[in-house]
């Protein structure tokens, strides 16, 4: 059932195929229809939505910003949708979660399996994806919460809270530095170090702490799967970095490793968020297991922001 209007359907579809002759195809319609809705909607909020190619139809800076807030309200629709048809609606609903990586490891698939302990009538789908697609899937309605880090104010979700994760190294067991509390930037760069790719929010953080320090480091690996690097440590290659979501140390000593927490004052740049939909109603389901998420990821023993 369509409850968006005719014009945002033509939108979606023109942002979809990049084509207004590929989108008329889609929809069977008449090309000439579908750039009337367009030119319709351009009018109305006085800026251009499209750039025209040759080759078919690139979003603006105003289309991108737009195209996110028509697929919040699909998004939306489709929910309202479900819950009239399925009675209980809510209750009964999927779940769609995007994380990062750190948090699919163990925070979230727990979250989920406690929640459905109380709830099986409840079933998920976790999208592990990086953190700024995370944000984005949010923004625009294809996920229902993300669980990310972020750096700077967030202008598209809202955040249900935030709170600095501290880093730590993974070292080997025996290795110097294990049970150790801490070690400074300048120390770990003495090591062979494993990090994760430039275009990572640690990395970012992790060069600027080095250019501070005035530090030369070559990594060893570069790698952004987690489990990679925690076999690399075991098998003494290097020292790798995590966020600690304070659930490392019950698992440390069967892995193998140890973690020292790093300290630099560059890595509290870096917030770990839940992120939901702004404006946007949320099922139950959803608001419920926000919750756990934020009481898991916040609990009132840090220092956090809560939305």
């Amino acid at each position: 059932m369509q409850l968006l209007p005719m014009g945002l359907s033509y939108f979606l579809e023109v942002a979809r195929t990049g084509s207004v002759t590929e989108a008329a195809r889609s929809l069977t319609v008449a090309p000439s229809a579908i750039s009337r809705q367009i030119a319709k909607l351009e009018s109305g909020f006085g800026v251009p939505l499209f750039v025209r190619h040759p080759r078919g139809m690139a979003l603006t800076e105003a289309g991108s910003r737009f195209l996110a807030h028509v697929r919040r309200s699909e998004a939306e629709a489709s929910a309202l949708v479900k819950e009239l048809r399925g009675g209980r609606g809510a209750d009964a609903r999927n779940v769609t979660v995007a994380c990062s990586e750190g948090f699919g490891r163990r925070i979230v698939p727990r979250a989920m399996a406690a929640f459905r302990r109380d709830h099986p009538d409840v079933t998920f789908q976790l999208d592990v994806v990086p953190r700024q697609e995370a944000t984005r899937r949010v923004a625009e309605g294809i996920a229902d919460v993300a669980v990310t880090y972020a750096m700077g104010p967030q202008h598209d979700v809202r955040v249900e809270c935030a709170v600095v994760i501290p880093v730590v190294a993974i070292v080997p067991l025996g290795h110097e530095l294990a049970g150790r509390d801490q070690v400074g930037l300048a120390e770990l760069c003495e090591h062979p170090l494993a990090l994760a790719s430039t275009g990572t929010s640690q990395r970012e953080l992790f060069d600027i702490g080095t250019q501070i320090e005035g530090l030369t480091v070559r990594p060893v690996l570069v790698c952004d799967g987690l489990g990679p690097l925690h076999e690399f440590v075991r098998c003494a290659g290097g020292i790798a970095l995590v966020g600690d979501l304070g659930d490392l140390d019950r698992d440390a000593s069967v892995e193998g490793v140890a973690y020292v927490r790093l300290d630099h004052p560059v890595f509290r740049q870096r917030e770990a968020q839940v992120q939901t939909a702004l404006g946007r109603r949320l099922p139950w389901s959803v608001t419920q297991f926000t919750g756990l998420l934020v009481s898991l990821l916040c609990p009132p023993d840090r220092n956090v922001a809560v939305g």
